[in-house]
């Protein structure tokens, strides 16, 4: 039975097929369109904890920053991204970067790496888990200059900010430190709320240092899709991504409203289909063993 919200997922796949893929990447054209159930907004750490697992089953190892690590609902553990993935099956990441500013999320942050470490002392696991306390836009600097992400280390690193966080100037420099198959990134835009917060601020500094640009005011005018294929555009044409795709993330309340799309970052050519797997088995499309087929 379609649950609520399909026939304005189906319209939003449609929209995506049709908007976010150039013809130069014509063979993802059906990446969108199996996706019968929306991802609600209590998902999304899931999806990503699954396209993790998905990834170092191929990759065999990886790293994993996280700008925004602290939970973003403290009283739901469940939905802590940092915390599923750090605590994935089978534990094939090597390497974590986490990263947080506030006080609060902090407290909670250094308790589940604490847990973490000792877990892995008993494990007898030679994991790498480091924690960065403060300004992510200052702190991925030194996550780069420590050097522990080698040319031939796979890695992935989610920017989850709440707003207008996270500097252009820092995504910049996530995307130049390999010279090879650039840092998959997994960013955030708050479509949902970005005409309002656009309109409503003062910060024009603060916006100017997210978009990284001065014509940051024609957003105002652009659709919650032509926003994100905004974004898109700038990950492939400006940054050099090979892929750059749009997931549309929706409010449970409703069911029918994009809260805001997470954009796909990658240059690997599988990666937008495990993306789409991993959004397929958050919602329950798939079963843990088609999860798993063929990789």
């Amino acid at each position: 039975m379609a649950g609520p919200g399909t026939s304005s997922l189906l319209s939003i796949m449609k929209q995506l097929e049709l908007f976010d893929l150039p013809k130069t990447q014509s063979k993802f054209k059906n990446l969108f369109s199996g996706l019968r159930r929306p991802i609600w907004t209590e998902n999304k750490a899931r999806m990503i904890a699954i396209y993790l697992r998905l990834f170092v089953y191929i990759t065999k190892h990886g790293a994993y920053i996280d700008g925004f690590a602290g939970p973003q609902q403290p009283r739901l553990p469940d939905r802590w991204t940092a915390k599923l993935v750090i605590e994935s099956q089978p534990k094939r990441l090597r390497q974590f970067f986490l990263c947080e500013l506030n006080e609060q999320k902090l407290k909670l942050l250094r308790a589940l790496v604490k847990r973490a470490r000792e877990e892995d002392i008993a494990e007898h696991l030679n994991r790498l888990i480091e924690l960065y306390e403060g300004d992510f836009n200052i702190k991925v600097h030194e996550i780069i200059a420590a050097q522990q992400i080698k040319e031939n280390t796979a890695t992935f690193c989610l920017l989850d900010q709440h707003t207008f966080e996270c500097k252009w100037a820092t995504v910049k420099a996530l995307a130049e430190v390999k010279r090879g198959m650039k840092i998959e990134l997994f960013y955030f835009v708050p479509t949902g709320w970005l005409k309002r917060a656009l309109a409503a601020t003062r910060r024009v500094k603060a916006i100017r240092d997210w978009w990284g640009r001065d014509d940051w005011t024609e957003l105002k005018s652009k659709s919650s899709l032509a926003c994100a294929q905004a974004f898109c555009d700038r990950f492939r044409d400006e940054l050099g991504y090979k892929h750059a795709y749009a997931w549309p993330i929706f409010e449970r309340s409703s069911g029918r409203r994009i809260m805001y799309y997470m954009i796909h970052a990658t240059d690997h050519d599988e990666a937008p289909k495990l993306m789409h797997r991993a959004y397929k088995g958050a919602t329950g499309q798939i079963t843990e063993d088609q999860l798993l087929l063929n990789l």
